[in-house]
């Protein structure tokens, strides 16, 4: 059985960052060691506001000399990082990463660089973008970024399917050896898109978009684990990235059909293990 370290955020209310990745990947058959970057009451898109606070990034590196104390990190087959709330923490994820790949080579480092999206724009510090641009994202071996997020990466803006490819294909110079874009905004406005590059090429996955009367929030994370949960079980990435597309929709048509905004993970459980959805992947590069 793989396992995963998942560095992120955690809602006790609802699914976002660890709340929304770690069953999802369970669900898939893979044992998960969540640690937390901050907790809150309940995601921060609620009006009424959230309660909680931000750990320290010493519990992070304190957490994973523990994991590395009792000789677990060489058992460890991937280390997912999604929301840092400070620069310090994206340090310490950066040590969370080496320590890991000492003890076993063969495991992935997978960055979700929360930054924002073209909605909310920019939801993180300025020096936490730094450090995710310039620290973490070189050193991934996946990056799973937004349209948003992959314009900071490349300095290129993204207008149009080629623009898009030639973004992905610049962040694969970078270091990454796969990219994995959670949402292109601007390829269509029927369709949701999303991109996954390799060195065996650019593939394109869209699935119709769905209306809801607020943006359902953790989908990104949800995507990240899906994906990554894929990976591990021993899963191409086209077929992982195919997995994680039609699961993550399966989930938010259930939540469509609940009338809610909250994503209905548990309801919507059996799409991890066999989606009810298949909207194929193309290759367009």
């Amino acid at each position: 059985m793989a396992n995963i370290i998942s560095i992120q955020s955690h809602v006790v209310f609802g699914h976002a960052g660890n709340s929304s990745a770690v069953f999802p990947m369970q669900r898939m058959g893979v044992e998960v060691w969540p640690i937390h970057t901050v907790q809150f009451s309940n995601h921060t898109q609620y009006q009424q506001g959230w309660t909680g606070r931000v750990f320290d990034s010493s519990d992070i590196t304190d957490l994973i000399a523990g994991l590395n104390n009792i000789d677990q990190l060489k058992h460890c087959d991937a280390l997912v990082s999604g929301y840092q709330g400070s620069s310090t923490q994206c340090d310490s994820v950066a040590y969370a990463v080496k320590q890991m790949k000492q003890q076993n080579m063969d495991s992935l480092y997978v960055c979700d660089p929360v930054m924002g999206d073209p909605e909310k724009g920019c939801i993180v510090p300025e020096e936490v973008t730094n450090k995710l641009v310039n620290h973490l994202m070189p050193i991934a071996d996946v990056i799973v970024p937004n349209q948003f997020e992959l314009t900071q990466f490349t300095g290129l803006p993204i207008s149009s399917l080629e623009t898009a490819v030639k973004a992905c294909n610049l962040a694969l110079s970078k270091g990454p050896k796969v990219v994995l874009v959670k949402h292109l905004h601007s390829l269509s406005d029927d369709c949701f898109s999303m991109m996954l590059a390799t060195e065996e090429g650019v593939y394109l996955a869209q699935r119709p978009h769905l209306k809801f009367d607020k943006q359902p929030v953790g989908v990104g994370d949800l995507i990240s684990g899906l994906f990554t949960a894929g990976l591990v079980n021993g899963m191409t990435a086209q077929n992982a990235f195919a997995h994680a597309h039609n699961a993550a929709y399966g989930v938010l048509k259930v939540t469509q059909d609940q009338n809610s905004w909250e994503l209905q993970t548990i309801k919507a459980q059996n799409e991890f293990v066999e989606p009810t959805s298949c909207y194929a992947v193309t290759k367009v590069a």
